[in-house]
Parts: structure tokens; C-alpha cells; sequence
């Protein structure tokens, strides 16, 4: 096995295949290597459909000797750690790779420590996450008889921050379905303050959240989960007013918090106990706090807020101009998702085909676009596409599929989630092809 290559890419995720075959596609070099431990890549944004039971777990999984390109060597290893001044990466057991250029995309991990007891209730009994194991979620809606069913979600940055929301809908239906509806009160507690950054979706999803009679509740920080007695722990992160707390912004109800009690709040049972706030569930979905992985977060390449110190506009490391970095890893001001990669990874193979033949960056600039496909209900979708300032940039060859407005829900929509958005990804994006 080589020990050198001109480009050098940590991560068989979206962003590292999609640059990987981008690079070899538009033959910018033939000296690619990706250093990834895995032996299958996974379609996640189709765990949403996969915990309401509407898609093939199995469809989601391909090996990952199928979708590595062909020309690039597959390094079947760990990072561990990176010596930038010398170009070098360090492995669990290939050694020191180096590089003339360097792509760090190797996504993010879990740090359940951040949430104490989350771990240990993790894909267990009544509390399910689709970003682990979608399977189990669906077997906790299946199994679900009514009462309290809680989504939430960590105050870390999470892989596309609506899909917290996406499997609530999704289970609304299901639960109206299967008759448990009219005993069932949906509770979504999250940290944030708004339901939606960008203001033409929100109005669509608080009217949603309305329909369906979502018990909504901004400014709920998860701390802790207590699995044995079914509690989720919750500080608040904005201020009450008044010594009192506000459960929901749109809302003047108060409870004080100076002694410990159990009360019961629109239905739902809420305990009070040194501060925090516990929601009493009988099924709970939520989203593992997410970080960089350790090797990335203990290294010199990182921001503050730990992940890659990165140029949000040309994706160029502030430090080292020979190392880039994209995806769910990098620090950029935007949601983490695979069409946000979409658009990261031709700035990124740009920018290398211009160092690697002018020393210079190109005039390619990322603006920060993403995307967030939010099913709403079986057979209807919301496509939130936005940049850096949380401007709504639908894409204008929706027309094509006769959708005129993206920010209202529409079957088609749903047609292009279920089925058009994979067939490209598998068929398309992993293949370096311009979608």
C-alpha cells in the first residue's frame, strides 16, 4: 500500500466519496486515497421513512467496496491524530499516510456523556432514535398505547436539524392510524426558540404543529434522562422572568420552581425538582448529542466550538491552506446535511485543482446553502432550502416537477423524498455526477 498521495481524504461519508469521485470523475488528479474503518456506507436521510415504516432498512445499506470510486485506494483504517506541519495523518494501524492536500470529512460521533443516562436508555424499552437505530423506532410506534410520546432533541448541532420534527409528524399520522391518538398527548421539547430558522417554513410548520395538536415547547435544554422512571430532565435556557419559567413562548403560564412537586401541565405530567423540569413519557424519540470525533476535536485543527477551523465561503482550513474540510465536521454556520455537501464538494475540488496547478484558490464560494426535507405526513413533504442568512432558496427546477411553492406541504414532494432523492444519490452524487 501507498504511503503518499496527492490527495488524502478521512471519511467514506457523503462529503469524502462525493469529493473522492468528483476529483477522479474531472480527472483534477489519480493520486486519491480515503481513510475510512466502515464496511458500509448508509443512505440516512431515508431513516426517517424507515422509522414510520414507510422504507427498506435494508435499502439504505450498500458495502462500502461498492460505492469507494474506482481509482481511488481505500485505506481501511482509523485516523487517529494529524501532523499538519509535516502532512501527515496518523492510523491505528497503517501508519503515517501523507499528502500534498488534505479533506477531513469524517462526520460526527455521539457524546452521550453530554446527556447522563441518555446512553444507557438509548434504542431500549420505550426511548428510540432514528440517527441510531430507525428500526427500533418503528418498533415503539407499532407498540405504543397512548399517553405521554415526547420528541426532542440535544442543544449540540445534530445532522439536519429538522428531522427531530419529521418523525413527530410522521407518528401523529401513524398514531391516528392506529387508534391511539385520542389518548395520546405529543410533547416536542427543544432547546431552540423558534420551530424553524427560516421564517416562510416556519409559518407552514406552526400551522402543522397546530392541526395536529403538538404540545410545543421552546427553550427546553434535555440534561438528563432517568429511563428507569421514564423521565426526561430539562433546564431551561432563556431566563424566566419573575422567578417563574416559561413552558411555552406564546404562552403566560408560570409554574414557581423553588420546592420540588409533580404537576400536571395540558396533560402532561411534569415533575419540578432542583431547577430542572422532568416530562414524564411513555415513548420518547430523540437525537444523540453530536461532536466532532476525538481524534478531530484533540487536534490543532479546530475552532472553539470544536470542529475544523474552517473558511465558511471557500471551505480552506484558516490555518493550513493545504487542508479543507466539509460536511457534518466542519464549522460552518449552517445545518449538516447531505445537500449541504452537495454544494460544499465542488468549492472544495475546485479549489484543490487550482492549488494543485496555480497555487490559488478559485472564485467559487460557498453560500452556505442546505436543505431540509420535512415530511410532514405519510404522502406530504416541506422543502426547506436556505443559505447562510436563512434566506428561502428553493430551487427553481421545482417547477419542472409542477411544485410552485416548496414551503407549503405537497405530495410531490413526498414522491421526490421516497424515491427521487435516493435513486440520485446512489446513481449520481456517489458517482461524482452533477445533480
Amino acid at each position: 500500500m501507498a504511503t503518499k498521495f496527492q490527495v488524502l481524504i478521512i471519511g467514506g461519508g457523503t462529503a469524502g466519496i462525493m469529493t473522492a469521485a468528483q476529483l477522479l470523475r474531472q480527472k483534477k488528479t489519480n493520486s486519491v486515497a480515503i481513510i475510512e474503518p466502515a464496511d458500509t456506507h448508509y443512505y440516512q436521510p431515508a431513516w426517517t421513512l424507515v422509522g414510520a415504516g414507510t422504507f427498506d432498512y435494508k435499502k439504505t445499506a450498500k458495502p462500502m467496496s461498492k460505492v469507494i470510486p474506482k481509482g481511488a485506494e481505500w485505506i481501511k483504517d482509523k485516523a487517529t491524530g494529524f501532523d499538519p506541519a509535516n502532512n501527515l495523518v496518523h492510523t491505528a494501524s497503517s501508519g503515517d499516510i501523507s499528502y500534498d492536500y488534505l479533506v477531513v470529512a469524517p462526520g460526527l460521533t455521539y457524546d452521550y456523556s453530554l446527556v447522563p443516562g441518555l446512553g444507557e436508555a438509548m434504542d431500549k424499552g420505550v426511548v428510540c432514535s432514528n440517527y441510531t437505530d430507525p428500526e427500533h423506532t418503528w418498533k415503539v410506534l407499532k407498540n405504543f398505547k397512548g399517553g405521554t410520546a415526547l420528541f426532542t432533541q440535544p442543544a449540540t448541532p445534530i445532522k439536519c436539524g429538522g428531522a427531530p420534527q419529521k418523525i413527530m409528524y410522521l407518528a401523529e399520522s401513524y398514531f391516528r392510524k392506529s387508534g391511539v391518538r385520542s389518548k395520546t398527548d405529543i410533547v416536542f421539547a427543544t432547546p431552540g426558540t423558534i420551530i424553524f430558522g427560516v421564517k416562510e417554513i416556519a409559518k407552514t410548520l406552526m400551522n402543522i404543529i397546530d392541526r395536529k395538536d403538538i404540545n410545543l415547547r421552546f427553550f427546553h435544554k434535555l440534561v438528563e434522562v432517568d429511563a428507569k422512571n421514564q423521565i426526561a430532565w430539562y433546564e431551561l435556557v432563556k431566563q424566566p422572568e419573575a422567578g417563574g419559567c416559561i413552558l411555552r413562548s406564546e404562552e403566560t403560564d408560570t409554574v414557581k420552581i423553588d420546592k420540588n412537586f409533580v404537576y400536571n401541565y395540558k396533560d402532561v405530567k411534569v415533575s419540578v425538582k432542583n431547577g430542572r423540569y422532568g416530562i414524564h413519557y411513555d415513548m420518547m424519540h430523540t437525537a444523540p448529542p453530536s461532536v466532532a470525533p476525538a481524534f478531530v476535536r484533540e487536534s490543532s485543527l479546530v475552532n472553539e466550538a470544536g470542529w475544523v477551523d474552517v473558511d465558511k465561503h471557500s471551505l480552506q482550513h484558516r490555518k493550513y491552506p493545504n487542508i479543507f474540510s466539509l460536511g457534518d465536521v466542519a464549522g460552518l454556520p449552517t445545518a449538516k446535511t447531505g445537500a449541504a455537501i452537495r454544494k460544499q464538494v465542488p468549492i472544495v475540488v475546485d479549489n484543490i485543482d487550482l492549488l494543485m496547478q496555480q497555487d490559488r484558490i478559485g472564485s467559487l464560494s460557498y453560500n452556505g446553502y442546505s436543505s431540509c426535507p420535512l415530511v410532514t405526513d405519510y404522502g406530504k413533504m416541506v422543502l426547506a432550502e436556505f443559505d447562510y442568512d436563512q434566506n428561502f432558496k428553493p430551487d427553481p427546477k421545482l417547477k419542472q416537477l409542477l411544485i410552485k411553492d416548496s414551503s407549503k406541504e405537497h405530495w410531490r414532494l413526498w414522491i421526490l423524498k421516497k424515491y427521487g432523492l435516493p435513486y440520485l444519490y446512489w446513481n449520481k452524487m456517489l458517482k461524482g455526477k452533477e445533480v
